[in-house]
């Protein structure tokens, strides 16, 4: 996992020299060697770039997501997706385990407080009021759930949402997938003029097998004149102003907040079928933001 950091690799390092003489000193070795290549790997990834937020999701197993980090939204309304989850603040839906925060879409007949009855659960969680940023590098190291009907998704949203609405406060959907398209993942911005069904997008089919298989790091950099798009450090897409239809704005430049979801349903997946097996997970190893030097 790319979540070990370099304080854990100096701890390994401190336990290794401890061991030296023990039977276990090539095992210990090897983790050292692992780690201190990921640590200079990710180092070198990001020489242009200053971390200024992100969450490491190494809580005690079973515990929420860091509140001071991010809010959970609830409700079962459809989102103005028709999409058909009830999404939930329960532990069963969203929690940290194995370093991973864990976005789980269950099949369960759930009524919420507000009287709504779903037949699919699942979690939303977002920075807004927590964390905003305007410009930078927003990166997360994700493995998606699969199949007919799920719609995992890392994006962002304007934090001027509440006095302009959508889509004038702007959306950069970092990563979507929708589960009848295992392969492909889609970079898309929205904006006036250019929004719902008619978004600035491009697809990223990966090289082999189905975006699920595996975790991948999904990107964005954002600059005043460009957003530009990326899966495991291959740039795919590149938008500017110019790009846009005519008459229409480019809304992204002011401080968005990140979200993180497990949609089930919707206008654009679909409804989950037979083959559609649940629970499903979304594991997101690390959320990474960071500023230009």
């Amino acid at each position: 996992m790319f979540a070990w950091k370099a304080g854990r690799f100096r701890t390994l390092n401190s336990l290794a020299v401890l061991l030296v003489c023990g039977s276990g000193i090539a095992g210990i070795f090897a983790v050292v060697a692992k780690t201190s290549a990921s640590t200079a790997h990710t180092h070198t990834a990001n020489t242009n770039w200053v971390l200024t937020w992100g969450d490491e999701f190494d809580g005690p197993d079973g515990s929420a997501p860091d509140a001071r980090k991010w809010t959970t939204e609830t409700g079962g309304g459809g989102w103005g997706n028709k999409e058909l989850e009830y999404y939930t603040a329960r532990r069963e839906n969203s929690r940290v385990e194995k370093g991973n925060l864990v976005i789980e879409a269950l099949q369960e007949k759930f009524t919420g407080p507000d009287g709504v009855t779903r037949d699919y659960t699942s979690a939303r969680l977002k920075t807004e009021k927590l964390f905003t940023q305007k410009y930078g590098k927003f990166e997360a190291r994700i493995r998606i759930p699969r199949g007919q009907g799920m719609w995992p998704a890392f994006w962002m949203l304007g934090d001027n949402i509440s006095t302009v609405g959508w889509p004038a406060c702007g959306e950069i959907d970092i990563m979507e997938n929708v589960g009848s398209e295992p392969t492909r993942i889609l970079g898309s911005l929205h904006g006036p003029g250019f929004s719902g069904a008619n978004p600035l997008h491009a697809p990223y089919v990966v090289p082999n097998g189905s975006v699920a298989d595996d975790f991948h790091v999904f990107a964005v950099e954002w600059e005043p004149q460009a957003i530009r798009f990326y899966v495991d450090g291959h740039l795919y897409e590149t938008r500017t102003p110019a790009d846009i239809p005519p008459n229409a704005r480019w809304p992204f430049d002011h401080p968005f907040f990140l979200i993180l979801n497990v949609a089930v349903g919707g206008n654009w997946p679909g409804s989950p079928d037979a083959s559609t097996k649940f629970p499903q997970q979304m594991l997101v190893d690390y959320v990474r933001v960071y500023s230009r030097k």
